[in-house]
């Protein structure tokens, strides 16, 4: 059961990020931590997060939000959600904020990203569909195994009804992509499991995916051993980190612990020889690569190109990976 705390937010609803792939792009949460629970999420390393279970509310989002826009000269082309919660978690308030705010934005003419492994209601869907030119999406999914996503992702949508959300958006033509994000190494980057998974992202029109694998900050660690004790699948992941190196990232200015940078490229390299048959181009994050990888995973679609912008795009070509890994 997640605690919501209802406070009133006293900065600024829309917010610069420090990642490259969102430096052309205001962002925007509705909450500090998320309901989702998921074991990885980074947020739990940052001081503003508000413990195990707790999801901290910002009741006057909309408000503020209609203050700071009414005093722009240049409304934004678009907005992103949400850097370090999701849009769609299983809270009543937060979902109902998320709709005001969504129709909000597009009744203003401003585009809004996201990227989400929650379930999206129904009415949420209908106003996306009636908005086709101005979302991007991507969901989140890392493996179709859904034991593991359950034991990683506590209270996020099943891969089943991901997959059924991707496959409504992109036949509603809104842009979509999945993002692989984190691939846990020893768990979900195996080829077998890879194929399969790409096999059904074709099979629903999928195009794109943008891929990282996991990283670790203490809390991190801290999150995995006090949840995963006594599961068999902690002792694989963690055994990978054991050669690990520390890695300076684009995103809250910090360091964490990374795979070591070939077996990164590896991993990265069964992703593209995964999605190659499919025709599914692969873009690698390059705020969590930037050993690997140079400008932009889109994860906020493309709105730096319409607006003439230059954005430096990420695309992982796929020869250039599986010769990598020597296939």
């Amino acid at each position: 059961m997640v605690k919501v705390i209802p406070i009133e937010r006293k900065s600024a609803v829309l917010t610069p990020s420090s990642l490259a792939c969102l430096s052309h792009i205001p962002t925007v949460n509705f909450t500090s931590g998320c309901a989702h629970g998921c074991l990885y999420c980074y947020s739990r390393g940052y001081s503003t997060y508000p413990g195990e279970g707790k999801v901290k509310f910002y009741t006057n989002t909309l408000t503020k939000l209609r203050d700071e826009l009414a005093r722009k000269r240049r409304l934004p082309k678009a907005v992103y959600f949400s850097p370090s919660s999701d849009l769609f978690q299983p809270v009543p308030e937060v979902l109902e904020m998320a709709y005001e705010v969504l129709r909000f934005l597009l009744e203003m003419g401003i585009g809004v990203a996201f990227l989400t492994k929650g379930r999206i209601p129904e009415r949420h869907m209908k106003l996306l569909e009636e908005n086709v030119p101005r979302v991007r999406a991507q969901i989140g999914l890392t493996t179709l195994d859904t034991e593991l996503l359950n034991a990683f992702e506590p209270r996020a949508a099943p891969p089943k009804l991901r997959l059924a959300e991707a496959k409504r958006l992109v036949e509603a033509g809104i842009k979509t992509q999945v993002r692989l994000d984190p691939i846990l190494p020893g768990l979900t980057d195996n080829r077998n499991a890879l194929q399969e998974l790409c096999g059904s992202l074709a099979e629903i029109g999928v195009k794109q995916i943008a891929a990282s694998t996991l990283f670790l900050r203490s809390a991190i660690v801290s999150s995995l051993r006090r949840h995963l004790r006594g599961n068999p699948m902690l002792e694989p992941l963690l055994r990978n980190f054991r050669s690990s190196e520390r890695l300076s990232i684009h995103a809250e200015r910090s360091r964490v612990i990374a795979l070591p940078a070939e077996m990164r490229r590896d991993i990265y390299a069964c992703v593209a020889e995964a999605a190659k048959p499919h025709g599914i181009v692969v873009r690698l994050c390059a705020c969590k690569n930037p050993d690997l990888a140079t400008g932009s995973c889109s994860i906020a679609g493309d709105w730096a190109q319409e607006t003439g912008e230059v954005l430096q795009q990420n695309l992982f070509v796929q020869k250039e990976l599986t010769d990598a890994s020597g296939n």
